[in-house]
């Protein structure tokens, strides 16, 4: 197996530079000619799910279930979410770069989302939801912590019809 090194995985997003799995094990690197950004600063939400989040029966939680959110992504039919990402992007985690959203119910973890965070950038990488809404709660709320800790770029990878939702 294949092991992707932190510091390798810094520099690379540095670079504007991300890696994926691969079906046979392997890592491919991606540097998208047009990247997917939501503002920050004026991030937007709907109307109709600002009225939600007020009344949201989620918890939010930060970095407490950090490897469990990406095994959340990674359960899907198809995934670039290899063991070796997982075990580079835990390896991150532990090193302060790499941060998780999570969204709860009852005790249960029901949707998340997590990313890179070097400098004043966040890179965010993937994200799920068992329950309806979860995920876009767990955006939105990672969103306003990104506001509040002074960051001025959240960078998405690719632009996506969900995400151009938010701006």
């Amino acid at each position: 197996m294949t092991r992707l090194d932190p510091l390798d995985l810094i520099h690379a997003y540095c670079e504007g530079v991300f890696p994926m799995g691969e079906e046979d094990g392997g890592i491919s690197w991606y540097r998208p000619r047009m990247r997917g950004i939501l503002p920050v600063a004026d991030f937007h939400l709907p109307r109709r799910f600002q009225q939600y989040l007020r009344s949201c029966p989620f918890e939010v939680r930060w970095d407490t279930a950090f490897g469990d959110v990406v095994r959340g992504c990674a359960d899907r039919e198809t995934t670039w979410i290899t063991d070796t990402i997982l075990e580079a992007y835990e390896e991150l985690h532990v090193l302060g770069f790499a941060h998780s959203a999570e969204v709860w119910r009852e005790g249960r973890l029901v949707g998340g989302v997590y990313g890179v965070a070097i400098g004043g950038a966040f890179f965010g990488e993937s994200m799920f939801r068992r329950e309806p809404q979860a995920s876009k709660g767990a955006r939105a709320r990672l969103q306003a912590r990104r506001q509040e800790r002074g960051f001025i770029l959240h960078d998405t990878q690719w632009t996506t019809p969900h995400l151009a939702q938010f701006g």
